[in-house]
C-alpha cells in the first residue's frame, strides 16, 4: 500500500491559451501567470478546503471542487485509499474567460496528489499524468502546456493522448485581453457546426503549420499564421465584443485571436510593439503583458513518508 509523504506540497500551474486562431484543439501555449495550489494529508477524514483570489465565491469548497476531484482521481491511479486533505487553492487564473482555468485545476490536482505519495512518479509518470489529465478536460490543447510548459502540440489517437513541445522565439510575448464577462466553454463549443468546408479546412491546416514555424523563429509570419477558418466567427454570438477587437487588431498588423474558447483575446507581440497593442483595448477589459512560460506545473515540498 502506497504511503504518503509528511508536510505541505505546493503545485503552482499556469495559465493557457488554446487554439491560437488555427490549431483548434491541438496548439496551446503556456503564459506567465500562475494558480498555486497547497495540500498537506492529515490525520482526519475528508476534505478541509480554502479557496481565495479569482473566483473564491463561485467554486463549490465541497469535494466536487474541480482540484479534489483530480486528486481522488489521481490517487485512484496509484492504487491509494484517499486521505484526509487540506488543501488551499489561490487563484490568478480568470474562470470562463478561455484561459485554462479548469484545464490548470485539473493538472494542479493530479500533480498535488502525485506529490503527496511517497515515490508518487514511479507509480504514475508523466505519461499517465497527462492522459488522466486529458481524459478529464475532454480534449489536450490546454493541459499539454499547463503540464510540459511552453508551446505544445497535442493530438489524440482515439483513447490515446500525446503532445510534443516546440521551442519558442524570445522575441515573442503575449497581451491578453480579459472581459469582465464569462463565456462558459460549453456555450462557445455549442455554437460549433457539425463539419465545416473543404476549402476551410484546407486554408486552416496550412495556417496551423505555419504558425508553428513563425512562434519558432519567424514571428515576422505570425500575422498570417494566426488566421482562423474553423471556429472563431461561429462563436461570435456569444462573444460580439471580442470578435470585433480581433478584427480591429488584426486590421491594425496585430496578430490576434480568440484565446481558447473566448472571450479572452490574445495579441502575440515582440517588445516594441506591446504599447502600440494595449491601446485598443476596451474601457472596462484588464490588459495584461504576459511572457510565454517555458516551465509547466511544478511541485516543491514533502518530507519523509509516512504510513
Amino acid at each position: 500500500m502506497p504511503t504518503f509523504v509528511t508536510g505541505t506540497v505546493e503545485v503552482s500551474v499556469p495559465a493557457t491559451s488554446a487554439n491560437l486562431g488555427p490549431g483548434f484543439d491541438s496548439l496551446g501555449i503556456a503564459l506567465g501567470m500562475r494558480d498555486v495550489l497547497t495540500g498537506e494529508v492529515t490525520g482526519a477524514t475528508g476534505l478541509e478546503l480554502t479557496v481565495n483570489g479569482m473566483g473564491a465565491e463561485e467554486v463549490p469548497l465541497d469535494e466536487s471542487h474541480l482540484v479534489y476531484d483530480a486528486m481522488c482521481r489521481a490517487f485512484a491511479e496509484m492504487g491509494c485509499e484517499v486521505p484526509g486533505i487540506r488543501l488551499h487553492c489561490h487563484n490568478s487564473i480568470p474562470h470562463s474567460r478561455g484561459l485554462g482555468s479548469s484545464s490548470a485545476a485539473i493538472v494542479g490536482g493530479i500533480c498535488l496528489a502525485r506529490g503527496l505519495v511517497a515515490g508518487g512518479s514511479l507509480l504514475m509518470d508523466d505519461d499517465a499524468v497527462f492522459a488522466l489529465a486529458a481524459r478529464m478536460e475532454g480534449h489536450p490543447d490546454n493541459v499539454a502546456p499547463a503540464f510540459y510548459g511552453g508551446f505544445t502540440i497535442a493530438r489524440c489517437d482515439g483513447d490515446r493522448f500525446s503532445a510534443v513541445s516546440v521551442a519558442v522565439d524570445p522575441r515573442v510575448r503575449v497581451v491578453v485581453f480579459v472581459p469582465s464577462e464569462p463565456v462558459p466553454t460549453a456555450v462557445a463549443r455549442g455554437l460549433l457546426p457539425a463539419t465545416v468546408p473543404h476549402a476551410d479546412a484546407a486554408a486552416n491546416a496550412g495556417r496551423a503549420a505555419l504558425l508553428v514555424v513563425a512562434l519558432g523563429g519567424r514571428p515576422e509570419l505570425l500575422h498570417a499564421a494566426t488566421e482562423d477558418y474553423l471556429h472563431q466567427r461561429y462563436r461570435e454570438p456569444a462573444m460580439p465584443e471580442s470578435l470585433e477587437l480581433v478584427r480591429r487588431l488584426r486590421a491594425s498588423g496585430a496578430a490576434a485571436v480568440v484565446s481558447g474558447a473566448g472571450p479572452t483575446v490574445l495579441a502575440f507581440v515582440d517588445g516594441t510593439s506591446v504599447s502600440d497593442v494595449r491601446r485598443h483595448a476596451p474601457a472596462t477589459w484588464q490588459v495584461a503583458d504576459l511572457a510565454v512560460e517555458p516551465a509547466g506545473a511544478t511541485v516543491t515540498g514533502g518530507e519523509i513518508a509516512r504510513t
